[in-house]
């Protein structure tokens, strides 16, 4: 590893994603660890160059208060223990910057050397390292992330990338076609196409709850790659788009799940891939960066986020074949009308989902029965924050008219004004 690396210890700490991306915005590179982290798990890492003590309200770590005891985490190099909230600034939600930069650069000696290009070069040097001359399974969405991990490794194996795109019945419209014409037309990718569609939506028939959605779409997307590998010489390994908010929000030792990504918590124990995650350490804002350096075009640097279990958990409850479709042609209908609108590109994520309840409504003079739409809008820097996009009042007008009269089964248009927290940006 080319950068000096400060690692924060979660010892209850409220705001360690922000203090991880305040150092970084520093110039120095930083990493989240859980409470119980040993000496010798710090000492093994490479280039640390200082450690901070992340305490919260009351230091509460897995239900029950402890005290900050630096000389547990004694490694011989320089330490900061944050254990009261009035040592962070109000209105950053961060540390006091006077603070941090003088133990970053006066006490922990650290050099301004996080950068993307210092950072594709150490992902490059450690995606060799890792598998030498052997195969890679990458699976391909088309999205940001996943899109990003095939250019890294390109870059690093070349022709021993080998891409899987699984259409699982789950995607937007149109997106299937359009992955295999850029990726495979376009950019002269080694990829494998395969159609699932009722094989996942089999699997997924009459369950309910979001979890088991999402590790039951990530079990069968790993049996998937396994049966394609078997098709194929020498492939060992498994790449995945996975990033740092996927951990975050996935849980630790230390902190509370906020929700399982499938690329997380639902792979398989009996997985019989070695997983290659490159940018697994970096921030949505951070991914699109090296995306940029990695020289992909912008438009699909900034396509909009997309989740790995797709539409699974836009629609909500047991998945059924015409709320999917619903799902898919109103969410087509609000992409196009935001960019006639010129918010693409402004609005950083915007979608439609639709919850399992119906409501009387009125058509054609006669009383319906029919699904609702939600329409959700969100900006945010790093997906651990959101706030709510402010949408002119025509523009709704004009999606709604389109959705109710363009979307079979849907009566009813809802605007979702939940920020992040307290909702998250998925409704599952």
């Amino acid at each position: 590893m080319k950068q000096d690396m400060i690692v924060i210890l979660d010892l209850g700490g409220e705001s360690n994603s922000a203090l991880a991306r305040q150092i970084r915005a520093l110039g120095v590179y930083s990493e989240i660890y859980p409470h119980d982290t040993t000496v010798a798990q710090i000492k093994a890492m490479p280039n640390v160059k200082g450690i901070i003590l992340s305490g919260g309200k009351n230091n509460i770590v897995d239900g029950r208060a402890i005290d900050i005891d630096p000389a547990i985490y004694d490694c011989g190099i320089p330490m900061l223990s944050l254990k009261h909230p009035t040592e962070r600034c109000k209105c950053a939600d961060g540390l006091n910057d006077a603070l941090l930069e003088s133990f970053l650069f006066s006490d922990a000696k650290c050099e301004k050397n996080w950068n993307m290009e210092n950072f594709i070069a150490d992902q490059v040097e450690l995606i060799r390292r890792q598998v030498g001359n052997k195969k890679v399974l990458l699976a391909l969405s088309g999205g940001v992330d996943s899109s990003v991990v095939a250019a890294l490794l390109i870059k690093a194996i070349g022709k021993n990338l080998v891409c899987v795109h699984v259409n699982h019945g789950l995607l937007r419209k149109n997106e299937p076609e359009e992955v295999v014409r850029v990726f495979r037309d376009e950019l002269g990718a080694t990829l494998i196409y395969v159609d699932a569609v009722d094989r996942f939506l089999d699997k997924l028939n009459g369950v309910e709850e979001p979890e088991t959605k999402r590790k039951i779409i990530g079990a069968e997307f790993i049996r998937v790659f396994e049966e394609e590998a078997r098709k194929l010489d020498g492939i060992d390994f498994l790449a995945q788009g996975t990033i740092y908010p996927d951990i975050v929000e996935s849980g630790t030792k230390t902190g509370k799940s906020v929700k399982a990504h499938h690329n997380v918590g639902g792979l398989p124990d009996d997985m019989k891939f070695e997983l290659v995650e490159p940018v697994k350490y970096l921030f949505k804002d951070e991914v699109r960066a090296c995306g940029l350096q990695l020289g992909l075009p912008e438009s699909m640097v900034y396509r909009q986020p997309f989740p790995g279990p797709g539409l699974g958990v836009r629609c909500l409850g047991a998945i059924t074949r015409d709320r999917l479709e619903c799902v898919r042609e109103s969410d087509a209908i609000l992409r196009e009308e935001f960019k006639k609108a010129g918010l693409e590109g402004k609005v950083w994520q915007y979608f439609t989902l639709i919850p399992d309840v119906k409501s009387v409504g009125v058509r054609d003079d006669a009383r319906s029965f029919e699904y609702p739409v939600i329409i959700r809008a969100v900006n945010t820097v790093d997906a651990m924050t959101a706030t709510i996009e402010r949408l002119d009042w025509d523009l709704l007008d004009k999606i709604t008219n389109r959705i109710v009269n363009e979307v079979k089964g849907v009566n009813r248009v809802c605007y979702d004004l939940t920020p992040k927290p307290t909702g998250t940006i998925e409704w599952e």
